[in-house]
């Protein structure tokens, strides 16, 4: 089910995957939208019900004009209370991950345990990639084939309109918000303090073994580190291992 919701003016979108289970925020990284984690909420049911958030600038969530750190942990606040369920559990990946774990540290009452997704409390991102991304195409084949090797990852953000086929983010908007995501997180990370589930992809080219290791230190031992066989986006590349960790880990929070 999607559903809509105002904050400050700006309509965000979800996708509820429905089902009896214990609500489970999701929150995806850039370039991607809600719709990423129907693997994931199919996988969980119906122990877990998943809902998530178009992010704003993403999917259905109309585009803003600031894509600030405040802006993204004001809108998941938001998303928490629109939907009236109590204290819950937040993943989030990449973008998603730190938009989690900021608010799961400004928040704490809130939040009933945090699985972070292949993002780091210090990110350095690249928007290199973004910048070399097609404006446009002719069809949905001839995007996906400019993208090339990345498509699996987009292809739920692909957007037909009445000019061809393009993204449902904007490029210039992605942009500006991954430079606003780049910089020193370790307050937010080490003032959270449910239980924590930080999944590192081996092949990552966003996280590094030994950064990740140090966030689990530097949470004295109130977060779990598990690496799986996959680069940055481990719910794609490893979908039956992610979502069985993820699951093992929301049973022994409950």
């Amino acid at each position: 089910m999607r559903g809509f919701f105002t904050v400050g003016g700006l309509k965000l979108s979800y996708l509820d995957f429905g089902g009896p289970g214990t609500p489970l925020l999701a929150l995806h990284g850039h370039y991607n939208e809600a719709s990423a984690f129907a693997p994931l909420a199919e996988a969980l049911a119906p122990r877990w019900r998943v809902i998530a958030l178009d992010q704003r600038g993403h999917g259905e969530s109309d585009r803003a004009e600031s894509y600030e750190r405040d802006d993204y942990v004001a809108d998941v606040d938001a998303f928490h209370r629109h939907l009236g369920v109590g204290p819950v559990a937040v993943l989030g990946h990449s973008l998603g991950g730190v938009n989690a774990y900021q608010y799961a540290g400004r928040h704490p009452d809130r939040v009933t345990a945090l699985i972070v997704e292949d993002i780091g409390a210090v990110v350095d991102c690249d928007w290199s990639f973004t910048t070399r991304l097609p404006r446009d195409a002719p069809s949905r084949e001839a995007l996906a084939s400019a993208v090339g090797a990345a498509a699996p990852y987009l292809e739920c953000s692909f957007r037909q309109s009445k000019g061809g086929w393009g993204f449902s983010f904007d490029i210039d908007d992605t942009v500006a918000s991954q430079k606003a995501l780049n910089g020193d997180h370790w307050n937010d990370w080490v003032s959270v303090t449910c239980p924590t589930l930080l999944i590192h992809g081996t092949r990552s080219d966003e996280l590094t073994a030994a950064h990740a290791r140090e966030m689990i230190t530097r949470r004295d031992d109130r977060a779990t580190l598990v690496e799986l066989p996959a680069g940055h986006v481990v719910h794609h590349d490893a979908q039956a291992e992610f979502a069985a960790v993820v699951s093992a880990f929301l049973l022994d929070t409950e």
